[in-house]
C-alpha cells in the first residue's frame, strides 16, 4: 500500500473534497495524510470532521488522516500531490459577472469560463493561481498538481507559466457526461448497455470547448448512429441523467438539443453540456432571451439558485460532521483518485485532461493549453496525438483560445487594455458596440473592484 500526502487547497470545499475523500476511502492501494487548506477554516474544520466519519463508515476500505492546516506553506509541506478547488470570490462577485451583462442584451447559462462573466472570473483568480505556483515551487517541486478550478484553461496556463517544470494538469468532467449520452445511443441503436468507462472518444479542444471526432464500442463506431438517433429526438431532445424536460426544475440539466445542432452543422460533435458549449458562440445563436433558453432546452443558472445550493450544502456539511445525516460511502464517477493511482505505478488510464499543448493539438498553438486524452502511467502524463478538427470548427476555437491567451498577458502584465482586447472579442459580445463594450467592462469592474486590488482601475478611463 502506497503512503502518500495530498494537499487540498480550498479544503472547505462544500462538494468536491467530500466526492474526493469519498472516493480515496474506497481503495484499497493508498492511505495516508489529507491536508485541508481554505481561507475559510471552518469549512476545513467541518471537512476534517466529516473524513473521521468517513473513517467510522462500515464499508471503508481505507482511513486517512484528515488534518487542517491554518497555512498554505505548511499543508503543501512534503505533498505528493496537489488538488485545488476553489471559488474566487464570493457569490456576490459572480452576480455581478452573470447578472450585470443582461443590461446589454448578454445571457449566461453559466458564467465562469467564456463570455463577459468567464473573464471577470479570471481577473480574480489568476494573481491567486500565481501564488500558488510559487509555493508549489518552492515548497513541493516534484508533487503532481490536479486542477478543478474555472477558468480551468487559464488557470491551468497559470501554474505552468509560472512554474514552467510543475508537473500539472486539469480535470474536468463533462466530456463524461457526454460519453454517457454516447452510451445512451447504443443502447436505443444497438442494444447495447456499454458504461461510459467502455468506449473511447477522440477528445480534442479547450476545456469547456470540447469536441468528439469519433467515438468507438469494441469494433463500432458510434457516429455510424448518430444521424439516425439525432433525427428522431432533435425536437424534444435526450438528457442522460433524466428526463428531457428535468432543466426546467434542474438548471444543471439540458436536453442535448444544441449538441445535436452542432453535430447536424460539423459532424462533431461538442463534448461538453449545452449551458457550457453556448458561451463560445454569438449569442444570438442559443443565447439571445429566456425564451431562445427555453427552446433549446436548457436553463440559465441563477446565482440565487447558487446561493440557495450553497446554504443546503452547509447545512449539509453540517449534519455530516456531526453524524446526525449518517456516511452514505460510494464511490463518484470522478477519476481524478484513478488518475493518481495511475501516477503511482499502480495501474494505468486514458482520460482527457487539460495540459500545456506539445503538438497533440498541432492546429492549435503550441505551448498553449488543450484538452484531449492523455495516457497516465508511472510518473507520466503524455498527452495523445488527437484528430484534426474540421475547419469551421477550428475557426471557433482558435478564436477562443486566442482570447485566453490574450486574457492572460492582459493579466499577467496588469494591462487592463489588453483584457479588455479579449473581453470585447468575446463570442457572447459579439453584439456589443465598442462602447456598449467598454462600458459594460467598467461598470463589472467597478462592481467587483475588492477582489481586483492589484489592477490599476483608473486605466479604465482610458480605454
Amino acid at each position: 500500500m502506497k503512503k502518500i500526502k495530498i494537499a487540498y487547497i480550498g479544503g472547505g470545499s462544500k462538494q468536491w473534497a467530500r466526492v474526493f475523500m469519498y472516493d480515496l476511502a474506497l481503495v484499497n492501494d493508498l492511505c495516508g495524510e489529507i491536508g485541508l487548506y481554505d481561507i475559510d477554516i471552518e469549512s476545513a474544520k467541518r471537512n476534517k470532521a466529516i473524513g473521521e466519519n468517513i473513517n467510522k463508515a462500515p464499508n471503508v476500505v481505507t482511513k486517512w488522516d484528515y488534518k487542517v492546516y491554518s497555512d498554505l506553506d505548511s499543508c503543501l509541506n512534503n505533498a505528493d500531490f496537489v488538488v485545488i478547488s476553489i471559488l474566487p470570490g464570493s457569490f456576490d462577485e459572480m452576480r455581478v459577472d452573470v447578472e450585470t451583462p443582461i443590461k446589454y442584451g448578454i445571457y449566461q447559462s453559466v458564467g465562469d469560463t467564456a463570455g463577459p462573466g468567464g473573464v471577470m472570473r479570471a481577473l480574480r483568480t489568476v494573481p491567486i493561481y500565481e501564488e500558488f505556483a510559487k509555493a508549489i515551487k518552492r515548497i513541493c517541486p516534484k508533487a503532481w498538481v490536479i486542477n478543478f478550478t474555472n477558468p480551468m484553461t487559464i488557470c491551468t496556463k497559470t501554474l505552468f507559466d509560472v512554474f514552467p517544470e510543475i508537473k500539472a494538469f486539469g480535470c474536468c468532467h463533462e466530456v463524461f457526461h457526454t460519453q454517457d449520452f454516447l452510451c445512451d445511443v447504443l443502447k436505443e441503436e444497438k442494444s447495447y448497455r456499454p458504461n461510459r468507462n467502455e468506449i473511447y472518444t477522440e477528445v480534442s479542444g479547450i476545456n469547456h470547448f470540447t469536441w468528439i471526432s469519433s467515438a468507438k464500442y469494441k469494433d463500432d463506431e458510434i457516429f455510424d448512429y448518430l444521424d439516425d438517433y439525432i433525427d428522431k429526438h432533435f425536437k424534444e431532445g435526450h438528457y442522460e441523467h433524466g428526463s428531457n424536460e428535468q432543466y426546467k426544475t434542474d438548471p444543471f440539466a439540458y436536453a442535448n438539443r444544441v449538441k445535436m445542432d452542432l453535430y447536424k452543422r460539423y459532424g462533431v460533435l461538442g463534448a461538453a453540456g449545452d449551458r457550457h458549449l453556448v458561451e463560445f458562440f454569438n449569442n444570438n445563436w442559443y443565447l439571445k432571451n429566456p425564451e431562445m433558453v427555453n427552446e433549446w432546452k436548457f436553463a440559465l443558472t441563477s446565482i440565487d439558485f447558487r446561493v440557495n445550493q450553497m446554504y443546503e450544502r452547509i447545512q449539509e456539511s453540517k449534519d455530516l460532521a456531526s453524524g446526525k445525516k449518517p456516511i452514505e460511502l460510494k464511490k463518484s464517477d470522478e477519476e481524478a483518485v484513478d488518475l493518481m493511482r495511475a501516477i503511482l505505478g499502480l495501474t494505468s488510464k486514458i482520460s482527457n485532461v487539460n495540459l500545456i499543448n506539445e503538438g497533440q493539438m498541432p492546429q492549435i498553438k503550441l505551448d498553449s493549453i488543450v484538452e484531449t486524452n492523455a495516457v497516465f502511467t508511472h510518473d507520466s502524463v503524455r498527452p495523445i496525438m488527437a484528430k484534426p478538427l474540421p475547419a469551421a470548427v477550428l475557426a471557433q476555437v482558435n478564436r477562443c483560445q486566442t482570447n485566453v491567451e490574450t486574457l492572460y498577458e492582459g493579466i499577467k502584465n496588469r494591462d487592463l487594455k489588453t483584457v479588455f482586447a479579449s473581453f470585447v472579442n468575446q463570442p457572447l459580445c459579439s453584439n456589443l458596440t465598442l462602447e456598449d463594450a467598454k462600458a459594460l467592462f467598467k461598470e463589472m469592474c467597478e462592481k467587483t473592484k475588492d477582489y481586483l486590488s492589484v489592477y490599476n482601475l483608473d486605466e479604465l478611463n482610458s480605454l
